[in-house]
């Protein structure tokens, strides 16, 4: 896995180390998932300030974000584009592995387990987004 780029390192170095932990962990399932994908290049940068993954080839899939915040310092959430079907699927697969609000976030309790194999798959989902037959 590349060096986590300074702009999105200065960002987590601010989070408690819960957040730092899980997405540390995010992080690593994000990039086994895209080289697993074969979507070439992962870019990784912020978006909205939020640290953020995408496929740098056009057309492959949309940006997935994670941030912390102050105003729920005991959870870390996962954003998806909120004009696509991602949530409204991730819902029916996955209920209970996330706290889903509207139609861009889920959100993860940091004192809970990871749901890896929910993140996973929505990562997947996420980077391939536009591609057919996935």
């Amino acid at each position: 896995m590349t060096t986590l780029p300074k702009n999105m390192e200065d960002v987590i170095r601010q989070w408690p180390d819960p957040a730092q932990s899980r997405f540390a962990d995010i992080r690593e399932t994000v990039h086994q998932v895209a080289q697993r994908a074969q979507i070439g290049t992962l870019v990784e940068t912020l978006k909205w300030g939020q640290p953020s993954w995408l496929p740098k080839r056009p057309r492959i899939g949309t940006t997935l974000r994670c941030d912390w915040q102050a105003h729920e310092p005991d959870r870390l959430a996962l954003f998806v584009h909120c004009q696509t079907s991602l949530i409204e699927t991730l819902r029916t697969l996955y209920p209970k592995s996330f706290t889903f609000e509207g139609t861009r976030a889920l959100k993860l309790a940091l004192d809970e387990p990871l749901p890896m194999d929910a993140i996973d798959h929505c990562a997947f989902l996420t980077l391939t987004y536009h591609r057919k037959n996935t």
